[in-house]
């Protein structure tokens, strides 16, 4: 008779050898037939950036929080839902900007250097063997020969120093447009024969050589009879504005920073083996005034309240309160990147210092078309005057935040302004966001 004992010695005997079994047959190189998906893939958590702070995923309300008929116009209600996303705690700093800029001229005094700090890859470009370059003194009479063209010629230097010309520092990238290819790649589904594969990934590879140095001199040309040459002379360079927010930094250059932090960072992580991450960009205009709210829903400022003084009488941002007081919130200029108390999430200056890009192009009607899914309005149109495309309206792009220099409504979340593409300002800095991937952070 089989008893309920025998029963579970025979079922734990039977697992026991199904499992000797398995063992066997995968040290034997046989499998069982069961999907197990691919072996050897470690688990993998979103690393944070550095410098960077965590936003949730969440729903908010989108545009205006006082009854503005004006500003209604361009900035109506809409509730949205925002992806997780990591972005930057402050605004890019002149010493942070400073270190895209000291990559982008090594690389290039490598390469006019020549093969001895190249590395040589088959099948590939060579690279920088960036070892040798940490090591070159750029005071060497030898390497200052070399790289003389580099240099300001006698005709231009003024102090009989050789000074680096920053007009030949261009950094140069390529991007693949994926909008593009998912496009063509629908025409070719619907309009041709689908068996036509004859068009190279090339067709949506873009190359881009942009000039990354600062516009210093945009605190003289921004305003007109005022004495600014002191900011214009040392606001980028010195040491005593490291961690002042950067300005002078146009829309193209501020999007050419962003590649190189991603690429930067994903050689790091390369290196010890581990996958790349989403690319660093500029964020959306949704994205933008979610972080600016902190989680605080229908607030006309990142810190909550109607007010832009907290209980004390203290202003609680850099901006132009009153009638025109530029010291009475303690600042004349922009202030450091942390001045002022951040926002629940910990972002610090989603108010006032400087304004900030956001990737978005500015159309008054975008919050009456746009997804209420990470909602977005893009155009990139370089400057093309013989593309059919472009245009003066093709090249405004959203800023948000206000600055230093505005009055109390453009420092308000729901605010809308914008600047075009290739210029610079001296109260328009940036921030970088990542795109999170996974649900939550907490997700363990």
């Amino acid at each position: 008779m089989l008893t309920m004992r025998n029963m579970k010695f025979t079922l734990r005997n039977t697992f026991g050898l199904l499992s000797i079994a398995a063992i066997l047959g995968a040290c034997t190189g046989q499998t069982t037939g069961d999907l197990t998906g691919v072996e050897g893939r470690r688990p993998w958590y979103h690393p944070q950036p550095y410098g960077t702070i965590y936003v949730p995923t969440g729903t908010f309300h989108m545009g205006q929080s006082e009854q503005d008929i004006a500003n209604s116009l361009t900035a109506r209600p809409k509730q949205v839902s925002i992806q997780s996303f990591y972005m930057d705690d402050t605004e890019i700093t002149n010493n942070e900007y400073r270190q895209f800029v000291y990559w982008v001229r090594d690389s290039i005094v490598a390469k006019k250097l020549g093969d001895e700090y190249m590395v040589e890859h088959e099948n590939a470009e060579p690279t920088i063997d960036w070892e040798k370059v940490r090591e070159l003194n750029m005071d060497d009479p030898e390497v200052k020969e070399q790289i003389k063209p580099l240099m300001y010629s006698k005709e231009d230097n003024i102090s009989g120093s050789d000074n680096m010309d920053w007009r030949k520092i261009k950094y140069k990238y390529k991007r693949f447009d994926l909008e593009e290819a998912a496009k063509y790649n629908n025409k070719i589904k619907y309009f041709k024969d689908p068996k036509d594969t004859s068009i190279s990934r090339r067709k949506f590879i873009h190359e881009y050589e942009q000039e990354i140095y600062p516009d210093t001199l945009t605190f003289v040309r921004d305003f007109a009879y005022a004495y600014n040459e002191p900011m214009t002379q040392t606001y980028f360079w010195h040491p005593g504005y490291d961690d002042y927010p950067v300005v002078g930094v146009s829309w193209t250059q501020a999007n050419a920073f962003c590649w190189w932090r991603t690429l930067y960072l994903n050689a790091a992580y390369t290196e010890i083996g581990d996958p790349e991450v989403n690319p660093f960009r500029l964020p959306i205009e949704a994205e933008w005034e979610y972080a600016a709210r902190g989680g605080r829903r229908f607030s006309a400022y990142p810190w909550g309240g109607p007010y832009t003084r907290n209980s004390r009488g203290c202003f609680l941002a850099n901006f132009k309160p009153m009638r025109g007081d530029y010291i009475g919130d303690g600042g004349f200029f922009p202030v450091k990147a942390t001045a002022y108390f951040p926002n629940d999430y910990g972002l610090y200056n989603m108010a006032g210092n400087v304004a900030e890009w956001t990737s978005s192009a500015y159309e008054e009607s975008a919050y009456s078309f746009v997804d209420d899914k990470n909602p977005d309005f893009h155009r990139n149109v370089e400057d093309d005057p013989g593309n059919p495309k472009y245009s003066a309206t093709t090249k405004r792009k959203v800023t948000r935040g206000g600055s230093w220099k505005d009055i109390a409504f453009y420092i308000q979340n729901g605010t809308r302004a914008y600047d075009y593409q290739d210029t610079a300002k001296s109260y328009i800095g940036f921030r970088c966001v990542m795109s999170y991937m996974g649900r939550s952070n907490r997700d363990r």
